[in-house]
């Protein structure tokens, strides 16, 4: 079973109903390591390729599990992973999205350095390019919960609470994914600085989360991000009022995520 969640439209979940920090773990056999690569400025289809790759490879062990346990055989662990990354100029849009909401043709994004590309994930488009940290989960939900909401609840939890440590209160709206800043309903301008879309099978998730730090804003104005005319979008630079380094950011956003979902963070090797 394949499931697209939308980056753009979700139901709203009060913020008592999320989880606490540090759960235990359900049963012994459940893996709370989650191996981190940090990849740097990555191009965007060799990134999904590596995210099809783990998808793939997790997938294929959960079978040979099925298999082992109907014949009482001892199961494997399945890993999580993590991938954190930027990347150059790029518009995505998601299986329920619209082409015409990228308002460049082909001559408008070369013009621009950017490329276009339909990918798997649910949502319509979104960007994503320089000054963008973009987290790519891939976490077996069969080590934490098997519960997609309350996962895009916890993904959405950590950059709040990241935001937080700049000072800025940022928090959800009703109805959509991903965080927003001035979110209270009857705020004058709500601003969205985290975009969210993922796809999960078999309770294996990709794609991810995408937090504007340094973003340069300007691009979004060539889409109709999520299929959303009324909202705007902000980074956290232009709240701020000036740079943020990516990767203080990055390391900022971790121990969030670490606490959220109870997990042991493992640096690996790009």
């Amino acid at each position: 079973m394949t499931t697209l969640f939308s980056s753009c439209a979700s139901p709203a979940v009060a913020p008592q109903a999320l989880p606490t920090a540090g759960a235990a773990p359900a049963n012994s056999g459940q893996n709370r390591q989650v191996l981190v690569r940090r990849l740097g400025r990555a191009e965007y289809l060799p990134a999904w390729e590596l995210q099809e790759q783990l998808l793939a490879e997790t997938l294929a062990l959960k079978t040979q599990n099925r298999l082992a346990s109907e014949a009482g055989q001892p199961l494997a662990v399945t890993p999580n992973h993590l991938l954190l990354c930027e990347h150059p100029p790029v518009y995505t849009l998601g299986k329920s999205g619209k082409p015409e909401h990228l308002l460049l043709d082909d001559a408008g994004l070369e013009a621009h350095g950017a490329t276009f590309h339909r990918i798997n994930r649910g949502g319509d488009i979104t960007f994503h390019g320089p000054g963008q940290l973009v987290g790519y989960p891939i976490f077996d939900l069969d080590n934490f919960f098997t519960d997609i909401h309350r996962y895009l609840r916890l993904l959405e939890e950590a950059v709040i609470l990241t935001l937080a440590d700049y000072g800025l209160c940022a928090g959800r709206i009703a109805g959509l994914t991903g965080v927003w800043l001035d979110f209270e309903e009857g705020a004058p301008d709500p601003r969205k600085i985290c975009a969210l879309g993922v796809k999960c099978s078999r309770w294996v998730t990709m794609h991810g989360f995408a937090l504007n730090v340094n973003t340069d804003l300007s691009y979004f104005s060539h889409i109709v991000p999520c299929g959303i005319t009324d909202k705007a979008v902000t980074s956290l630079e232009r709240e701020l009022g000036h740079a943020v380094p990516l990767a203080e950011v990055q390391e900022r956003l971790l121990p969030h995520l670490a606490a959220l979902f109870a997990a042991d963070l493992i640096s690996v090797s790009s």
